[in-house]
């Protein structure tokens, strides 16, 4: 921290801290959180008094006001040395790692984005509440790094191509289930010559191989 008071026409106490570009990971979202999450621990007077700019962190608080810079400029750098462990928002994971929403959600549910926890905020001049996941930054730092997105992507199509084949197979055993009674050429039981029946083996393997498509 760089502290000097400045002779301007009001005079102020400064002081400037580097911007964490690390813990942003690349982000300007989350770099915009972690500006958000620091003037949160100030006292509201305060808050207006920081500034983000160019790669650097600057509060001014008037001059003479010694005890107020003191305090204002210790909860920065209290912040500062806890920012790496500063959990991941859900909007900040889908800039971090350039996904959809609906593909965080999906990854968050079965497992493959770990949830760090959740955290519960009131909307703004209303009275509900929302409750979302948010995420640990090593977790999110390293799904980036292995570029795990892009892997869970090709995972989820294969699947979804399953699914439709699946879905297909039991598709066309309905419809020769429901054309059974219709006459010989849908019928399970195929007659012999001297009028019995005979059950056709294996019928169900036989429709799901897709044979009957």
């Amino acid at each position: 921290m760089a502290s000097v008071e400045t002779p301007h026409a009001s005079p102020v106490l400064a002081a400037e801290w580097p911007f964490p570009a690390r813990a942003a990971l690349g982000s300007s979202v989350r770099g915009q959180g972690i500006e958000r999450e620091i003037k949160a621990r100030l006292p509201f007077p305060d808050r207006k008094r920081l500034t983000v700019a160019d790669g650097r962190i600057r509060l001014a608080v008037p001059a003479g006001e010694d005890e107020r810079f003191a305090a204002a400029s210790r909860i920065v750098e209290t912040v500062l040395s806890t920012i790496d462990s500063l959990p991941v928002l859900p909007g900040e994971v889908d800039d971090i790692l350039a996904i959809a929403p609906r593909e965080r959600l999906k990854w968050t549910k079965d497992g493959r984005l770990a949830s760090a926890g959740t955290r519960t905020v009131k909307l703004r001049g209303r009275a509900r509440t929302v409750t979302f996941h948010v995420f640990d930054p090593r977790q999110i730092e390293d799904v980036l790094d292995r570029d795990l997105p892009s892997l869970w992507r090709e995972e989820d199509a294969k699947a979804t191509a399953e699914a439709r084949r699946r879905a297909a197979g039991k598709a066309a055993l309905t419809r020769a289930g429901k054309g059974a009674g219709a006459g010989p050429a849908g019928a399970k039981r195929k007659a012999s010559a001297d009028g019995r029946t005979m059950e056709l083996k294996d019928w169900d393997a036989f429709a799901a191989d897709g044979l009957l498509r």
